[in-house]
């Protein structure tokens, strides 16, 4: 286990140091450098699920969901468990990757038959939501808040999306359906 968590450590050291480099030699309009990252987790990061006690407290994230989002800051190794609810929502453009440049959450699981709806709060310019295996795209990248666009999820699996204009700077989020 101690493996796995220092491997996360040296990905999110190496994720922020990239980070404060590229902002140091932008020259931008400036900030506060992001928010420092997460407290590190405290789930099992073999990527398990033990059942725990339910709720919103989530659980540790599968290897495909852990390496696909290792480089977006807000994520913390954790899926947040929203099962059992018919829809739940997924901010565009919540705080992370330095700027207005995540989904919040990163991670969600959700039981078959629920509808997700990715709501757009106006931050970061233009985003979309895209499936890295086309299961759905919700277009052209756009900016306007209060936009949406909704995917219901009829089968189990784990779908790995993205904010095409952003992904590089590592806008991405994961569905896990049970």
């Amino acid at each position: 286990m101690q493996t796995n968590l220092d491997r996360r450590t040296f990905l999110r050291s190496t994720a922020a140091v990239s980070v404060a480099s590229v902002l140091a030699g932008c020259g931008g309009s400036g900030g506060d450098g992001g928010d420092g990252g997460g407290d590190g987790g405290d789930g099992d990061s073999d990527g398990s699920s033990d059942g725990g006690s339910g709720g919103d407290g989530g659980s540790g994230a599968s290897s495909e969901v852990q390496e696909y989002l290792s480089d977006t800051s807000n994520f913390d190794g954790q899926v947040q468990d929203m099962t059992g609810q018919d829809e739940v929502s997924v901010t565009v453009g919540a705080e992370g990757n330095g700027g207005a440049f995540a989904f919040g959450p990163a991670a969600v699981s959700v039981s078959t038959g629920t509808t997700v709806v990715w709501e757009w709060n106006g931050e970061g310019g233009t985003h979309n939501v895209v499936d890295e295996d086309e299961a759905f795209d919700s277009g052209p990248a756009v900016a306007e808040e209060g936009t949406t666009f909704e995917q219901t999820f009829e089968e189990s699996g784990t779908f790995l999306y993205q904010c095409t204009p952003h992904a590089t700077l590592g806008m991405k989020g994961a569905i896990v359906v049970e």
